[in-house]
């Protein structure tokens, strides 16, 4: 143990790469810099993996397929789709991926490459998986600050029960889906100017046995204003999901939209009970870093000599995008590097990306890269795409067949 230089807070604890934030992009990035010999602690503020798809019940892998019968995202994103459904799904069971090796027979019309899975059995699970491969989870954790030697973190400063201390670090993946780590640096970063419509998702068991209510908006505000969609607003309100007493007030207007769901639903079944609330409030987009390439909805088909895999879009069948590694850092602070919701793109290309499938390929690409740096400007990133390669990951659509 020892203090830093001009640095108070007693430093507990060094590791090779540290992930803050243990949703998809942190377990991910967390597996993937462990996976290449590092030490790794996962730092996680709530006490349970899984981020917004677990305890904020979005219990949905949505797709790796582009529909149109091809898998567009590999590795680490398709290694936990599988996890999440090992013990079982809980409904959109992909039957023509998961039960089937013959890919000719995949066609648009087929189920799409995604499942409805248990939050509480994938939180277990992603556990111990990290459990294997050595990762220091630390639940409880929140990341308050940073200490800078030049333009690199050396420090990240926590809070936890024990009170205030430090973790001495060589790269940081800011994986906290609000770009706290990079705010607090003080890199670049821009936030969600539409603001997060109210979402009220929860579980109940009745006559219909075990059921996801998917109450209230989650995309972008913007997709309500189109011709023939009908707005599913709970509160005539937007959130930043970045103010404290606003995520409180949030919190309430949602529980309180539970109770009046669940006081309709019991007149016509009086045995339906809720059995699972969220625990941490449903916000969609926040905060992002602002990088040397932002991605836009044009990047459909677009080929990218830095790609580090490829996503496709959630709410249509075709498009393949792939993703830059220049999106996921900025060369203000060199040795951190952004994964998931945090990466740089366009307001509507936010919302392609922030979802889980999404968030396991940044994930991975992201902790890879700090396993094998602590300066993302320097990094070769052809070395960066072999190595993902040689894990599973394909880069470039023209590789599909």
């Amino acid at each position: 143990m020892h203090i830093l230089e001009n640095l108070q807070t007693e430093v507990t604890k060094q590791c090779d790469v540290l992930v803050c934030g243990g949703g998809f992009a942190g377990i991910s990035a967390a597996l993937s810099a462990a996976r290449a010999g590092k030490k790794v602690i996962l730092l996680e503020k709530t006490y349970m993996l899984g981020g917004l798809a677990t305890a904020g019940l979005v219990t949905i892998y949505l797709p790796l397929c582009d529909g149109e019968g091809r898998q567009v995202s590999f590795g680490i994103a398709e290694e936990l789709l599988r996890l999440s459904c090992s013990m079982g799904s809980e409904a959109r069971y992909p039957a023509n991926w998961l039960d089937s090796d013959d890919p000719s027979k995949r066609t648009r019309a087929d189920r799409r490459f995604e499942v409805q899975f248990n939050a509480q059995l994938f939180a277990i699970l992603a556990e111990q998986l990290l459990q294997k491969e050595n990762v220091e989870i630390l639940y409880g954790f929140y990341a308050v600050g940073t200490h800078k030697a030049g333009d690199k973190i050396d420090a990240v400063i926590v809070e936890n029960k024990t009170g205030r201390q430090a973790i001495g670090v060589k790269s940081v993946v800011d994986a906290t889906g609000d770009c706290d780590i990079a705010h607090i640096a003080e890199a670049p970063t821009d936030t969600f100017k539409q603001g997060n419509v109210l979402a009220a998702w929860y579980y109940s068991v009745g006559a219909e046995g075990y059921k996801l209510h998917c109450l209230g908006a989650c995309d972008t505000p913007d997709e309500e204003k189109k011709p023939g969609r009908v707005g599913q607003y709970l509160v005539n309100r937007r959130f930043t999901g970045l103010d404290g007493v606003e995520l409180s007030e949030q919190m309430q207007l949602s529980h309180a939209s539970i109770m009046n769901d669940l006081k309709k639903n019991r007149a016509e079944d009086p045995t339906m009970m809720p059995c699972t609330i969220a625990t941490i409030p449903q916000i969609r987009m926040t905060r992002k870093i602002v990088g040397l390439y932002e991605m836009t909805l044009e990047d459909d088909k677009k080929y990218i000599e830095d790609s580090i895999g490829m996503v496709c879009n959630w709410k249509k069948r075709g498009p393949v995008y792939e993703v830059p590694f220049r999106a996921l850092y900025s060369p203000k602070v060199k040795n951190l590097i952004c994964a998931g919701r945090c990466i740089c793109s366009t307001e509507s290309m936010w919302d392609v990306m922030r979802v889980i499938p999404c968030c396991a390929v940044t994930g991975q690409a992201a902790g890879l890269a700090a396993a094998m740096t602590d300066d993302f400007n320097t990094l070769d990133v052809t070395c960066l795409q072999a190595e993902l390669q040689r894990n599973g990951v394909v880069l470039h659509e023209r590789e599909l067949g």
